[in-house]
């Protein structure tokens, strides 16, 4: 239940269901704040096959997929956070990240973590805000 009607969930059948008690998005105000989104197969909630290459694709279409619900898109992502099961795999994340951000790309912090749920080698949240500014409300 709710408490705040100034928050809303936000989900898509593009992007995975959260695999906890948690909404895969919430926005408040003109912010999206993404959950962490792994390189889970929306379909089959599985992680997808291919490696880091592969795994840092999918978590960045889920959450491309979670801001399209919002009415965001990728161009309103401000601040991003990537879990690392390795830092070992910071060059090829890196590689693929920078073909979601061109132009001007948004705040990141990355840091290697011990371990990421499913055995997942890459976990990355985003904070967006809506591009004009207002309200979903």
């Amino acid at each position: 239940m709710n408490r705040n009607k100034n928050i809303q969930s936000i989900s898509s059948e593009r992007a995975p269901r959260a695999i906890g008690p948690y909404s895969p998005a919430i926005q408040t105000g003109c912010f999206i704040y993404t959950s962490g989104q792994l390189g889970l197969d929306p379909a089959t909630g599985n992680l997808v096959d291919g490696g880091i290459e592969a795994q840092t694709r999918q978590a960045l279409m889920n959450i491309q997929a979670l801001l399209d619900a919002a009415g965001c898109g990728m161009s309103g992502v401000i601040k991003t956070t990537v879990f690392l099961a390795s830092m070992e795999d910071f060059t090829s994340m890196n590689a693929v990240y920078a073909e979601f951000f061109t132009g001007e790309a948004p705040a990141r912090s990355t840091v290697a973590v011990a371990g990421l749920p499913k055995g997942g080698l890459v976990e990355i949240e985003a904070i967006a805000r809506t591009e004009s500014g207002r309200d979903a409300g």
